[in-house]
């Protein structure tokens, strides 16, 4: 069982579970509307199982490059069979779509609500199965860290419109951050895996030196930096309350030693950190 559920990767799935309520939220906070419990509940299992078979898709794929990167990884590791992974995978596609059309059918229906929702669900399938099979943008580079950092920054618009609230300028602010966080982390793991890419993919490090996609990364993170400060400039939090940000933009800007020094695991892990640091103040702003 704890071979199955490392598969999933238990890390990926707190970010997806926290980041679809979140994204409803702060819709519904715009909006001033009640709190749907179990429509949001159920597209939190949605993604959760989606979440799950996405990386199941990729460790799968990613089997013999995982030996070398990854060895302590279910498959690499022996713990699980290829034929054992393909099974769960299958498992979590299914309970994944189940979910989605039960938080459909758990509203009254409207186009407002099911045409986003259901056209982000079916983007979201495109660019996972895409990503590890043809045209395979994970072995392209920048094309397939764009594609995992969409995937990440649209749970937040999917939570958001599963209640109507897909248009609320917020959201789209938090997207922004979720997206570039996420796409600097990627940019720095392609630095760190580098070597086991060799023969297999062809990233921006192989490309253009780790030093400079390093140095990238940091003005991409710059870029969600923007993202952060924007909801309180322009509304709808106070200028004020943006101090309550400080922990997060201090997660970010002092990202630049790190990344010089060729620091990438703590900077990836901090830079997953500054994105859970900054919707956690998102939420306090919204509530004083």
């Amino acid at each position: 069982m704890s071979a199955y559920v490392a598969l999933m990767r238990p890390k990926n799935l707190v970010l997806a579970a926290a980041t679809v309520p979140l994204g409803a939220y702060f819709a519904l906070m715009v909006e001033s509307e009640s709190y749907p419990v179990l429509t949001v509940a159920l597209h939190t299992l949605a993604v959760l199982f989606f979440t799950g078979a996405g990386n199941a898709m990729n460790d799968i794929k990613d089997a013999e490059i995982d030996a070398i990167a990854h060895p302590q990884r279910p498959l690499p590791s022996g713990a699980l069979t290829d034929k054992e992974a393909q099974g769960f995978t299958t498992l979590l596609w299914t309970a994944s779509v189940v979910a989605h059309i039960g938080g459909l059918l758990s509203v009254e229906p409207s186009v407002e609500t099911y045409l986003p929702t259901v056209l982000i669900y079916l983007l979201a399938v495109i660019l996972m199965v895409t990503y590890d099979h043809g045209p395979a943008t994970k072995n392209k580079g920048l094309a397939g860290n764009v594609v995992i950092s969409l995937l990440v920054g649209a749970v937040v618009l999917y939570g958001a419109s599963s209640v109507g609230g897909f248009s609320a300028a917020l959201v789209w602010w938090i997207f922004g951050v979720v997206f570039l966080t996420n796409l600097a982390r990627e940019m720095v793991k392609d630095c760190m895996d580098m070597e086991a890419d060799e023969g297999s993919r062809n990233t921006l490090p192989m490309k253009y030196g780790k030093e400079k996609v390093r140095m990238a990364a940091y003005v991409v993170l710059m870029g969600a930096l923007v993202c952060l400060y924007m909801p309180f400039w322009k509304g709808p939090f106070a200028f004020g309350n943006l101090v309550l940000q400080t922990p997060a933009i201090l997660a970010l800007i002092t990202l630049n030693g790190p990344l010089f020094k060729g620091e990438c695991a703590l900077v990836a892990g901090r830079s997953r950190l500054a994105m859970l640091l900054g919707l956690i103040s998102f939420i306090v702003a919204g509530v004083v």
